[in-house]
């Protein structure tokens, strides 16, 4: 409100107020440019709520962007080719002003070009370089401004979950998990941030060969088909590993856990055949192939009750197991072991388990536009579709998963990287690059000169029945990911297993030997279909069903006597009781409602 005081905010704290909030806001920019105050200073006037608010704190993302002052940029034609030469530095153009670091608080005061033939009289600043806008995994994407905006961070969170190359010392490393692609390649289509942050080093893809075809209707939606002679040759192939650590932990009372093979009295014993691959001091040696359940580090620990009495009279110390077994589900080979100390001196073990994973029905690959899909089918090389020079593709990819999606740039992608493929160079596919409008164009142009559609479309033939297909095929190279998620690694089964004590059902859960949960939503399908003897059997015959005695006159659940041989009801004393099958949880929710003084009674009727 007109002749109302601004007041002025230093990290939060009021310290006083101005008559003109918004030229006292150009005042401290003003100085701030010509290195009077700190650069790290940033300050924003609110005119809404006619305050200024001034941050020097520490913690705060900031962004470089270019000063414009009175209608040009202060990064001249000179200033660049000073740049270029080396003859300056970028801490040059922050101490002469002419970039500043904004906060997200200044950045709502300013107005921003992407470029300088979009400066306006508004504008206050421009981006040093439009892909800015962007974090570190969008911008490893190419051509991401031909895709529709939903793809962006889906495409962001498939780079992040794929396979590669992701360290150079991953011998010596002990990750608690790790992925390593056997035969990683850099993309044929690359972008700036790609090359400079030298991401090519460790990449995590490969260059496959996509044709845009159904194949027999195996390819529906997000399925994929892929080329059972690619896989042998390496197509995806990577190595996963696992480490399992220990250590021999420090107790009270001077007792600790030993690392050795556990005798045969030891609490817990697994049994001589767990134990047979363990060298003599308790742990496994290198190359050797392991199954679900063998011992890696053979442990023996204190018992949880310091000792026992015997019947001698005599206090005997007993050890329990405490050993370390390979997952459930999963098999293969010790990579490394080592052995070391942690900062208690204590002894530490780190062993680490390598297993080939092989594409298979099931496993997960992704494009960097988001164009995610499942391998459906692993077809033989001689039933792949195939072009007249003999190429057949690595990969079939749903035609309707381009239009649907908006993912242009999936598209371009696949005709630069069959020119590239041809012409034996890379592509540059930074965002919002200069050459932008022209790039289909010159791709088109390479492919013309090799003899192919400028297009990307080729004339296939069918693998099965030797006949051109009536409809061109959509084929290119296409950089194409592996991601983690794999069958191998989330394949469960049961049978017969362990049960949680408190409700007496399955567990839940891969690492416990769980079954997979059936919940609501399954139980009312059941219900819907009218399958009463599949519910029942579900959910009472192989869950926790529990054979409870009820007193046929008070309700109350009773026990079997065993020594007079006889059922007994704890509320009454009588003895005429009733077994009946109900849920275990079903039990355990009477007892429930007992610990809140109420006393449920269930009421009996015959049949």
């Amino acid at each position: 409100m007109a002749g109302e005081k601004c007041y002025v905010y230093l990290d939060g704290r009021a310290i006083g107020f101005v008559d003109d909030g918004k030229k006292f806001a150009e005042e401290i920019r003003k100085n701030r440019r010509l290195g009077v105050i700190s650069g790290e200073i940033n300050v924003a006037y609110r005119k809404r709520l006619n305050e200024v608010r001034i941050n020097a704190d520490r913690g705060r993302a900031r962004k470089p962007y270019i000063v414009v002052e009175n209608g040009a940029s202060k990064f001249t034609e000179d200033l660049r080719e000073k740049l270029k030469n080396k003859e300056i530095d970028f801490n040059y153009l922050l101490r002469r002003g002419v970039v500043e670091y904004l906060d997200a608080e200044e950045e709502e005061n300013v107005v921003v070009a992407l470029h300088e033939d979009g400066i306006t009289r508004a504008t206050t600043h421009i981006d040093i370089d439009p892909v800015i806008l962007f974090g570190l995994t969008f911008n490893v994407s190419v051509y991401p401004e031909h895709n529709s905006v939903g793809r962006h961070a889906i495409s962001a969170n498939f780079i992040k979950q794929s396979q590669g190359l992701y360290s150079m010392n991953f011998n010596n490393r002990y990750d608690a998990r790790a992925f390593l692609l056997y035969y990683p390649q850099t993309p044929i289509a690359d972008s700036v941030a790609y090359r400079k942050l030298g991401i090519g080093k460790h990449p995590s893809g490969q260059n496959m060969v996509v044709a845009v075809s159904t194949y027999y209707g195996y390819n529906m939606k997000d399925a994929l088909v892929i080329n059972k002679s690619a896989i042998d040759r390496g197509l995806g192939r990577s190595a996963f590993f696992r480490t399992y650590s220990d250590e021999e932990r420090r107790y009270p009372g001077g007792q600790q856990d030993h690392f050795r093979v556990p005798a045969a009295t030891t609490e817990g014993y697994l049994g001589e055949h767990a134990y047979a691959k363990l060298s003599d001091d308790g742990i496994i040696e290198q190359e050797t192939p392991v199954t679900e359940g063998d011992v890696l580090v053979g442990k023996v620990s204190p018992p949880r009750f310091l000792e026992e009495q015997t019947s001698f009279g005599v206090v005997e110390e007993r050890n329990r197991d405490n050993s370390i077994t390979l997952r459930a589900g999963e098999e293969g080979v010790i990579d490394n072991v080592m052995l070391t100390e942690t900062t208690g001196a204590t002894k530490l073990v780190k062993t680490r388990v390598r297993s080939v994973k092989i594409p298979e029905v099931g496993d997960k690959f992704a494009s960097r536009h988001g164009q995610k899909g499942v391998v459906a089918l692993i077809v033989n090389q001689e039933d792949m579709p195939f072009t007249k020079d003999g190429i057949i593709p690595d990969l079939l990819l749903n035609p309707h998963s381009l239009p649907g999606r908006m993912t242009f740039g999936h598209m371009i992608e696949t005709i630069a990287g069959k020119a590239g493929a041809l012409a034996g160079t890379h592509f540059d596919g930074t965002a919002f690059s200069e050459k932008g409008k022209e790039r289909v164009d010159m791709y088109g142009a390479l492919l013309e000169k090799y003899g192919y559609d400028k297009f990307g479309d080729e004339e296939l033939y069918d693998g099965r029945t030797g006949k051109k297909f009536n409809a061109k095929i959509f084929t290119g190279v296409v950089y194409f990911n592996r991601l983690w998620h794999m069958v191998s690694l989330k394949l469960q089964v049961r049978s017969r297993g362990p049960v949680q004590i408190l409700t007496h059902q399955p567990t839940e859960g891969k690492p416990r030997r769980g079954g997979l949960k059936f919940g609501e939503m399954e139980r009312d399908a059941l219900v819907g279909h009218g399958a009463s003897l599949l519910l029942k059997d579900r959910m009472l015959e192989q869950s926790d069903k529990a054979d409870i005695w009820i007193c046929k006159q008070c309700g109350d659940v009773g026990y079997f006597d065993f020594v007079k041989n006889v059922p007994v009801c704890a509320n009454d004393g009588g003895n005429d009781l009733e077994k009946v099958e109900i849920s275990y949880a079903f039990k355990l929710l009477l007892d429930e409602v007992k610990s809140m003084h109420i006393l449920p009674r269930i009421k009996l009727k015959s049949e």
